[in-house]
């Protein structure tokens, strides 16, 4: 009589922003320990998760690249887009399904936290129930990002608000204009928007761009100086609420 195989785990590994040396102990054994590795990336790059693992994997390591069919060629209201992303997904996590089912670990390498604006995200919705899948937070990029700055992001009451850049200009302004502390996500080919939204919220003298936190090539500078972004950035107003 067959026995199945004990399943294995797929383990969606929180990296942090970008430096090895912020990446949390149970992070660093299970990428040094992992016999299956996964990593999302796109067209002819190695993707900045892979980079931030150079030189820890194990030799024999099998490598899982999930290249992503679509990036920013199909606008996001497309229903191509969405189409092409959710069988991407599907495919991909079949592929770590059946690792997982015939006995085999499997570690998914996140930038930054895996449930903060993360691809694995998407995974973790198509294998919750049928492997058992586990999560290792990790330090979130505006962290550092506003570690980057020398200043505290928030103060007493002060109110933080995450917002990606995606969002309509006006709907931008709003909350730009109701919030104490601000950070800005996935600026990239938004950041002209994003800025017309700070200043007209009377808030641009405020706001700072901090580029590739915690990695070599990282930059801070006054958003009102900034021309262009790359994908690697963050936009930041600090909170300067109650204090002794």
């Amino acid at each position: 009589m067959s026995t199945r195989a004990t399943p294995g785990t797929v383990h969606g590994v929180g990296l942090g922003p970008g430096a090895a040396d912020l990446m949390s102990v149970r992070a660093d054994r299970l990428v040094r320990g992992a016999s299956h590795v996964a990593c999302f990336h796109k067209r002819g790059k190695q993707g900045q998760a892979r980079r931030i693992v150079e030189g820890m994997l194990r030799a024999d390591v099998v490598e899982f690249p999930m290249e992503y069919p679509v990036t920013t060629e199909i606008p996001l209201s497309d229903p191509a887009y969405a189409q092409a992303l959710a069988g991407f997904y599907a495919d991909c996590a079949a592929h770590l399904r059946r690792l997982a089912e015939g006995g085999e670990d499997v570690v998914v390498l996140c930038e930054g936290d895996p449930f903060f604006y993360g691809s694995f995200m998407h995974l973790y919705t198509r294998l919750s129930g049928a492997v058992p899948v586990q999560v290792v937070p990790a330090i979130t990029g505006m962290s550092e990002a506003w570690t980057a700055t020398g200043a505290p992001i928030t103060w007493g009451d002060d109110v933080l608000t995450v917002a990606p850049a995606t969002l309509p200009a006006d709907e931008l302004a709003r909350r730009i204009k109701d919030t104490d502390a601000l950070v800005v996500m996935k600026i990239g080919g938004n950041l002209a928007k994003l800025k017309t939204a700070i200043e007209a919220a009377g808030r641009l003298h405020q706001a700072w761009l901090v580029e590739y936190a915690a990695m070599p090539e990282q930059r801070v500078m006054p958003l009102a100086d900034a021309d262009t972004a790359p994908y690697f950035s963050i936009v930041l107003i600090h909170g300067q609420g109650r204090r002794p």
